[in-house]
């Protein structure tokens, strides 16, 4: 355990003006509020503050964060409380100590969704001040270095498993690589201890094999670079366990297969020198192609910069060399830490490295719950990166495998949600398409935001997801709205009242709704009916019950009556949000048409005549009448479906596409259901207008020599 003397030792190294009394006074207050406390290994509770502190140290941190550090766990674990705390060492820490005590029963919450609501708050903290990202992150590696004497198996496999998904990705994203590495070493032995007993077993057969090589490389790649003069450190790492496993788990290769199990570390001056050693290092030695990396142009998201290179180096030995200055090595091992002036950081989470930093917090403003909020953070975090480049030049990062959707909304919410195409190297290609490094893209916009639902299928980025959800749950909350509003109006029609909100909110205490909206978007979701809603604005009035208005609809199937005037229009609403257009019937604009209420999902439209609504009329209470309003230019296209009977003959399906395209439909879908030696039977849906278009289509498909029959399809 580190003695009280050597801790304000280590500080005062490298910041002499350290507070050695606050450092003093936070190590005495630690030790007594801890008192007889012990840890699962059976060492005093203290030995835990203590050795978070000596992590941090190592890092060069500030005196208020290693204070911090020896803090963290006394509001949580004693009776220390953080007023005692403030007044003792100043409200700076205590903002700390509160930050990282929001996140200190993250490790003990088997709920998921306590889970997930522990981790939000802790990105809230960290975004505030990112040593409360440090401290944490420290006190991980501590209690993941004495994970093994926690007796219980499942604690044990959880921990690990919350370590490798949430904590190492986060170390990775602030560059603190050598906590990161430790951390997915520690996870992996826990997590897979098999895998890792096998590469290690082989490790140490290579290196049993190879003998001295490693320090015969260094001698050669020094003595070759000193000889262009050139002053180096040459250095060689041998790769993680759990890095070496992932390398072979995601390329599918095997471990003789690996290349860079020892990255060689070409130390220098200079940026200028860094470019200077790679031409050296690539006239000395053949390239292997496609291995080139330049990260100093472009730095990785967490700012680390270096230049990759592999080569078949000295003795033909296959080798990754890594170039760059002192500066930068500090950088790729420290990461933030390695500018610990703090007040640099805080405002620096408007540099591009902290980036991400904000994107997570636009997450937090758009999720609809803490779990929506952690997937869509792992998505944000856990991926390795693509570079894109704006028309303008600018430089995107993004997870591999984003789309041109993804690269919208990295540029801007607004960009995403006007997105309607992509150009990607001066090419038109489909939203859906998969970004590689390099490429430059241009977005389309139109002028009315329109995400489409579709889109979750194919996005990668946390960001853009959350934003498409966002952008679904407020159309869909305006479209319940819209379609409510018209269901209260024909209810007052039907009570020959005139519509008046003021009737409405008198009713509200006896619908238990809070508001009119409320009321409205309740009556589109089906959760509340217009019977209901009559009953509340009129209590004291007798009325027809809702199955005789349902039997004068069911009457129009025969053709005796016709749609009343009062039937309300769906036009506008957008199908998939408050209304849905039954498969089993496929309305169009035109049709004779129903509507079903469904509770929380909203209204599914039939055509009058659909055989489906047999099924509905022991529940007339749900049926709506429902009839299209006028239809536009700027109204959406429908599917019809079409059921024909073709020729087979060469061409009939060119005559076929010719003649709906020159009706100016569009087809969407196309299905071979049968066929023979003279006839094939087809299924071909068609973007149309209305029932009206459609029909036009169907006599021009009659007319075609090759068409024996063409029929309306159902369902």
């Amino acid at each position: 355990m580190i003695r009280q003397y050597e801790l304000v030792e280590r500080v005062k190294a490298y910041d002499p003006t350290a507070d050695e009394g606050a450092l003093n006074r936070a190590y005495v207050f630690s030790l007594k509020a801890h008192g007889a406390q012990i840890r699962a290994s059976g060492d005093p509770y203290f030995s835990h503050p203590l050795e978070v502190a000596g992590i941090l140290t190592a890092l060069k941190l500030d005196c208020d964060t290693i204070v911090t550090a020896l803090l963290h766990d006394t509001v949580e674990d004693t009776l220390a409380s953080l007023d005692e705390i403030e007044n003792h060492f100043g409200s700076p820490v205590a903002r700390l100590v509160d930050g990282v005590t929001k996140l200190s029963q993250i490790e003990l919450q088997s709920d998921h969704t306590k889970q997930a609501e522990n981790f939000r708050k802790f990105v809230l903290a960290m975004s505030k001040d990112i040593r409360v990202l440090l401290v944490k992150l420290a006190d991980r590696l501590h209690n993941m270095r004495t994970l093994l004497f926690i007796e219980n198996a499942d604690k044990r496999r959880r921990i690990a498993h919350e370590t490798m998904d949430i904590y190492a990705p986060l170390a990775e994203r602030i560059g603190l690589q050598t906590i990161k590495d430790e951390l997915e070493d520690l996870a992996f032995a826990e997590i897979n201890p098999d895998a890792r007993n096998s590469v290690l077993t082989r490790l140490d057969f290579l290196r049993n094999e190879s003998g001295d090589i490693v320090p015969r490389i260094l001698t050669a790649l020094r003595e070759m670079l000193t000889g262009h003069r050139l002053r180096v450190d040459v250095e060689g790492r041998e790769k993680r366990l759990y890095s070496i496993w992932r390398k072979m788990e995601t390329k599918n290769i095997a471990f003789e297969q690996l290349s860079d199990i020892v990255a060689f570390r070409v130390i220098v001056e200079s940026p200028e020198d860094c470019y200077r050693a790679l031409g050296h290092v690539h006239r000395s030695y053949p390239m292997v192609p496609g291995r080139f990396k330049d990260f100093i142009s472009t730095p990785k998201p967490n700012g680390y910069r270096s230049l990759h290179t592999s080569v078949m180096g000295p003795e033909r030995q296959r080798i990754e060399i890594q170039i760059r200055t002192r500066e930068m090595h500090e950088e790729a091992e420290l990461g933030v830490a390695a500018h610990w002036a703090f007040k640099q950081v805080e405002a620096g989470s408007d540099g591009k490295q902290y980036r991400w930093l904000r994107e997570l917090l636009d997450i937090l403003d758009t999720a609809a719950g803490p779990e929506e909020f952690l997937e869509h953070t792992k998505l944000e975090m856990f991926r390795d990166q693509v570079f894109c480049f704006t028309p303008h030049g600018d430089l995107i990062n993004l997870p591999r495998g984003a789309t041109t959707v993804d690269f919208a909304y990295a540029v801007h919410s607004d960009v995403g949600d006007t997105c309607v195409g992509a150009k990607i190297n001066g090419r038109m290609v489909p939203l859906r398409t998969r970004l590689s490094n390099g490429d430059q893209v241009e977005i389309i916009r139109s002028t009315v935001p329109a995400p489409s639902p579709t889109w979750e299928g194919f996005l990668a980025t946390g960001k853009a997801r959350a934003s498409v959800r966002r952008f679904i749950r407020s159309k869909q909350r305006k479209e319940y709205a819209a379609l409510g509003r018209s269901i209260a109006e024909k209810a007052f029609r039907e009570e020959n009242e005139t519509f008046a909100l003021p009737v409405i909110e008198q009713a509200l205490p006896r619908l238990k709704l809070k508001t009119v909206e409320e009321t409205f978007v309740a009556l589109g979701q089906g959760n509340l009916t217009s019977q209901e809603l009559s009953d509340a604005c009129f209590p004291t009035r007798r009325r027809p019950g809702v199955a005789s208005r349902a039997l004068s609809l069911m009457r129009g199937r025969s053709g005796a009556t016709k749609a009343g005037d009062a039937a309300i229009p769906i036009r506008g609403l957008m199908p998939g949000m408050a209304v849905h257009l039954a498969d089993c019937c496929s309305p169009l604009p035109g049709d004779r048409i129903v509507g079903i209420v469904a509770t929380g999902i909203g209204v599914t439209v039939h055509t009058i005549d659909c055989d489906t609504l047999v099924s509905f009329g022991d529940t007339p209470e749900r049926w709506l009448d429902l009839s299209w309003d006028k239809v536009d230019s700027d109204s959406p296209m429908h599917v019809g479906r079409l059921s024909l009977i073709v020729a087979n003959e060469t061409g009939s399906l060119a005559e076929l596409a010719t003649a709906i395209a020159k009706c100016k439909g569009n087809i969407t879908n196309f299905k071979i259901t049968s066929r023979s030696a003279d006839f094939f039977e087809l299924l071909v849906d068609v973007e149309v207008e209305d029932a009206r278009h459609l029909t036009d289509i169907m006599a021009t498909l009659r007319a075609l020599p090759c068409v024996s029959n063409v029929d309306r399809a159902r369902g």
